[in-house]
Order: structure tokens, then C-alpha cells, then sequence
């Protein structure tokens, strides 16, 4: 019995220990590796939870050996790539004019500019806490989430290195800036995107869980409909797919809500 119920422990360390890879990989500026590292670690995620359900154990250590893991890997480490990212984009190379021009008229420098920009990144970090804290204790989130889940975050942060091709920061410096690129390199729209995602971690949003508790049709008629749009977007757009299926799970999660949900655990409560 001991065996069956560690299983899942083992399949959460190993989320863990991709988790502090990553931490290593950021570090030394290699966010397509780091990237990797967290797509393996979700893997592990879902696994533990499948494994979980398919041999019937649970226990209150496995609940916060889970949380604590994906403190890590879906919350330290998507904070230190954007982090990275902020850093990159605010590479003189490309914003110095801007800079320049922006705090002539302000008493703060450059520098105390980008320092303070960079460490916003880390909201990610803090807001992840509190919703893993949240999901802990909170007996609504059963078979939904509410806010969106600290996997999904980190999967589209750490997918946009992959998006623009951003191995280091050797790799920023000779990144072209077209089409693309120009959006997403950019200070203002990664301030702006930690903020949403920030924001999304702890609202108030119904989400649907890939919890599956039989495989039939009905009642699972959203999962199969995501899982069937994502390998289209994945076969179709490649790395651009990643984040697009983050944008659909948490659009499809309001038209579920607004058009067949009859009463949701929120309004329960």
C-alpha cells in the first residue's frame, strides 16, 4: 500500500526536480532549455494526478508535496524567465532611445528604471503563491479551477522564448525586430502581460479541469474540444500554438460557463 500511495510522490519530485533545472537553466540566460524543462515538469503534473486517481490513494503529504513542487517549477521559474525577458527587452540596443527620452524629464535614472521594471516580473511569483495557497484550501476546486491554474501560467510565459527563438542573451542582441518579435519584445507589452496573468492567477474565473472520469463523450464534450483544437494549433503553428492554447482553454472555460454551466461552484459559494 505504501508503494501504491508513493508512486504519485515520486512522479511530484520529478516535477520538482525539473523545476530547479529550469531555476538553473534561467540563470545562466538559456530560457528555450528552461522552457523544456517546465513542458517535462507538467508532464509529471499530469501524471501524478492520473496516477493519483488510477490507484485510488491520496494522502495530505502528497496535497502539499504537490503545491510546494508547483511553487517552484509553475511559480519561481516562470517569474526568473520573465524576469530574464524584461531584462532583454530593455537592452539599449532597441528601447536606449526611448529610455533616454522617457526619464530626461524624471529624477530616476536608466538604471533605477530597469531595476524596477525587472523585479514586477516577480509579481508572478507572489501571485502564484497565493493561488496555489488558495487552490489548497479551498474545497470548491474539486473538479474546476478558479483563477487560472499556476501550470498554465507558466507554460505560456516560458513558451514566448520558444515563440521569438530567444536562446540567450548572446541570441537577443541578433534577434531580428519584425512583425512578430517587435510585439513581443517589448517592455511594455511584458509589463502588461504580468500584470494580466498576475491579475488571472487569483480572479475570480471558473476554468474547467482535463480531470477525466470516464472517457465518454458526454460530459467530457469541453475537454475533447480543447485536446482536439490544441493538436491542431500545435501541428499547425508549432511553438506560436503554446500560448494560443492558453488563450483558447481560458476562452472556452467562459463560453462553458456562460452557455452550458447551469450553476457554478462561485455562485455556490
Amino acid at each position: 500500500m505504501k508503494i501504491k500511495q508513493n508512486i504519485p510522490n515520486f512522479l511530484t519530485c520529478c516535477n520538482l526536480l525539473c523545476g530547479c533545472l529550469a531555476i538553473v537553466r534561467a540563470f545562466d540566460g538559456d530560457l528555450v532549455w528552461a522552457a523544456y524543462l517546465v513542458g517535462i515538469a507538467a508532464i509529471f503534473d499530469f501524471l501524478d494526478g492520473f496516477a493519483a486517481r488510477f490507484l485510488k490513494v491520496s494522502s495530505p503529504i502528497g496535497k502539499d508535496l504537490d503545491s510546494l513542487a508547483d511553487m517552484v517549477t509553475f511559480g519561481l521559474v516562470p517569474g526568473m524567465v520573465m524576469f530574464k525577458m524584461i531584462g532583454f527587452s530593455f537592452s539599449k540596443q532597441y528601447f536606449g532611445v526611448f529610455l533616454n527620452s522617457f526619464v530626461s524629464n524624471h529624477e530616476l535614472g536608466i538604471e533605477q528604471y530597469f531595476i524596477y521594471s525587472t523585479v514586477f516580473a516577480f509579481s508572478i511569483v507572489i501571485f502564484s503563491a497565493i493561488r496555489l495557497a488558495k487552490f489548497n484550501n479551498d474545497t470548491r476546486q474539486s473538479e474546476s479551477f478558479i483563477g487560472l491554474p499556476t501550470p498554465a501560467n507558466a507554460i505560456l510565459i516560458c513558451s514566448i522564448p520558444l515563440v521569438v527563438g530567444l536562446n540567450d542573451v548572446n541570441d537577443f542582441m541578433t534577434l531580428p525586430m519584425t512583425g512578430l518579435n517587435s510585439i513581443i519584445i517589448n517592455p511594455c507589452f511584458l509589463l502588461g502581460l504580468t500584470a494580466v496573468l498576475s491579475f488571472l492567477l487569483i480572479a475570480p474565473l471558473q476554468l474547467f479541469a482535463l480531470k477525466f472520469q470516464s472517457f465518454d463523450w458526454k460530459g467530457n464534450e469541453i475537454r475533447y474540444v480543447f485536446l482536439g483544437l490544441s493538436l491542431g494549433l500545435l501541428i499547425g503553428l508549432q511553438f506560436l500554438g503554446i500560448p494560443l492554447i492558453i488563450i483558447l482553454y481560458i476562452v472556452l472555460s467562459i463560453i462553458n460557463n456562460l452557455f452550458f454551466k447551469i450553476k457554478s461552484p462561485i455562485e455556490e459559494a
